[in-house]
């Protein structure tokens, strides 16, 4: 079946409601989207329906790594660790090589031997565990040579270091790209459609009522199993069934900002902890990635904001690495994301739990919550495991270790030819290079479209490093319904220039309202509607360096 998410595969989608799932995925983050692609390889039925856009909430706003976790090791959760390194192997190697790729870590040391023997173990069982040697081994350097590696670190700030490497991702493009193979699969996959209600007989969960947004239509969805995966949602999905939640969920603010590649003399990423968690230094296409926090959240779910002393701890703790302290005005982007974690005793989320559960609180109604994104494959997998035990038929174990992502076959062949693919396309290595690390083999559909429509092959204005093919098929094949989809998710505009995209959204808009039938008065709505909700971000990220274009 295709993988394009077109406006009419949306209308197809919508029509499929009125029938009968096998499963009912309720929630379009990693999870979501990876429990709805285990189903349908297993060969359900599947639904998957999520209230805004592919990985709109936490699965868009992460430290876009793909790791074991540092950290979770010296907290002794060894399985947890080991878990996390054996997906990053698959996700590298197998799976996803066109969205997850090495990156290189400095952690310096600030001690005598006693640190370098620490962190060394440390490191070395981080290496050797759970299928962590497809990367390169750690290494130990002197002071010397780290700072050769990193000349922007104050020199009284280590007395040497270890380098070691993890793996970095597009967060929200990978979620996207698993709902496009989850339907390629044969998942029904819909965005902008929201669970009001659950459907019973009795105790029993047997569907969910599903408003499509759009439309303001409400439609009866029947399903033998409902899965929510609803992240920091999970609580008030439950709140629909005929019984008590499981578990409780407790919300974990986790802030980063970006700042241009030329503002941090460093040829390698940073690691090193804070009195709270950690702290990033990550390199990002032409930024770095500074972060996080991890602070605990009762707001508003849908909309978590930086605020100035998320902004100022940051700060502090990378300007004490660094030769030239950053200042405020170097921030180009913000962003704020929420980890839902399972609730336990202590009152600081730092120390609960990253690993994940499933339950069923209910018949028929299954909800996962917890664990990390590096491991969302293994929580779709055990969630669906358990909501097809009693189906009353044969269901086969989960395949998706040896499923590969759309866009995964056929990439290393066309980068090994990627001079050849950018000579025949009109266009530079340079740009053919960037198109295959966000597109994998799915690049050949976008480098169609610009040889019917030579225009696209232009940069976007107000956002120069992206193509304006790039915005028109993430309406015609990745399922943008709006700008916000496209800033924010399929590309990155949105952290990435410091006006969040205000001054592409006009052009954006232009490009994309044929293919969503959108008249001139829609259009200019939806431009108004984006600038006015970026100027709110902005204003409160940033509100020294937020900026209003004619």
């Amino acid at each position: 079946m295709s993988a394009r998410l077109s406006p009419s595969y949306r209308s197809a989608a919508v029509s499929a409601l009125a029938g009968e799932f096998d499963v009912l995925v309720v929630g379009g983050g990693v999870v979501g989207a990876g429990a709805a692609l285990d189903a349908a390889a297993r060969g359900l039925s599947v639904a998957l329906v999520e209230a805004e856009d592919w990985a709109a909430g936490t699965s868009s706003r992460s430290s876009k790594l793909i790791h074991g976790g540092l950290r979770y090791l010296e907290q002794r959760d060894f399985a947890l660790v080991r878990e996390a390194l054996r997906e990053r192997s698959l996700l590298l190697h197998r799976l996803a090589p066109h969205l997850v790729r090495p990156v290189p870590f400095l952690f310096p040391l600030r001690h005598g031997g006693w640190e370098r023997a620490y962190v060394g173990a440390g490191v070395a069982l981080y290496d050797s565990i759970g299928g962590a040697r497809a990367l390169p081994m750690h290494r130990h350097l002197s002071r010397r040579k780290a700072l050769t590696l990193a000349p922007a670190l104050r020199p009284d700030a280590l007395t040497g270091a270890v380098r070691y490497y993890d793996a970095q991702v597009d967060d929200a493009r990978l979620t996207m790209m698993i709902a496009r193979t989850a339907a390629q699969h044969g998942a029904t996959v819909l965005t902008r459609a929201r669970v009001t209600g659950l459907l019973t007989a009795g105790r029993d969960v047997i569907g969910a009522r599903v408003v499509d947004l759009l439309s303001g239509t409400e439609h009866s969805v029947r399903a033998r199993r409902v899965i929510g995966a609803a992240g920091v949602w999970t609580g008030e999905l439950c709140a629909l069934a005929p019984a008590p939640a499981p578990f409780e969920i407790r919300m974990s603010k986790g802030v980063h900002f970006l700042v241009p590649r030329e503002k941090i003399r460093l040829d390698i990423g940073l690691i090193t902890r804070t009195e709270k968690s950690v702290l990033f230094v990550i390199p990002w296409s032409r930024y770095w990635i500074v972060g996080t926090t991890d602070t605990p959240w009762e707001s508003d779910r849908s909309r978590p904001a930086a605020t100035t002393a998320d902004i100022d701890y940051l700060l502090k703790h990378v300007n004490a690495e660094l030769r030239t302290p950053l200042s405020a005005g170097d921030i180009v982007g913000v962003y704020a994301g929420l980890r839902p974690l399972l609730a336990g005793r202590s009152s600081e989320t730092t120390k609960l739990s990253r690993e994940h559960t499933v339950a069923e609180p209910t018949p028929g109604f299954f909800v996962v919550a917890g664990g990390k994104y590096t491991t969302y494959r293994v929580m779709a997998a055990d969630v669906v495991d358990a909501a097809t035990r009693g189906l009353g038929r044969a269901v086969a174990p989960s395949l998706t270790r040896h499923l590969p992502i759309h866009g995964a076959v056929g990439y290393r062949e066309l980068c090994a030819t990627r001079f050849a693919v950018a000579a025949r396309a009109g266009l530079p290595p340079a740009t053919v290079e960037r198109l295959l690390g966000r597109y994998g083999s799915a690049v050949t559909e976008l480098l169609t479209m610009i040889e019917t429509d030579r225009s696209l092959a232009d940069p976007l204005p107000g956002a120069p490093n992206y193509l304006a093919a790039e915005a028109v098929y993430a309406v015609t094949h990745e399922g943008a319904l709006d700008l916000e989809d496209i800033l924010a998710r399929r590309t990155r505009i949105a952290i990435e220039y410091p006006d969040r995209g205000m001054a592409a959204a006009h052009p954006v808009a232009g490009l994309i309202a044929p293919h969503l039938d959108w008249d001139a008065g829609e259009t200019q709505a939806a431009v108004a509607g984006y600038r006015a909700t970026a100027r709110a971000d902005l204003a409160a990220h940033s509100p020294t360096t937020a900026l209003t274009p004619s």
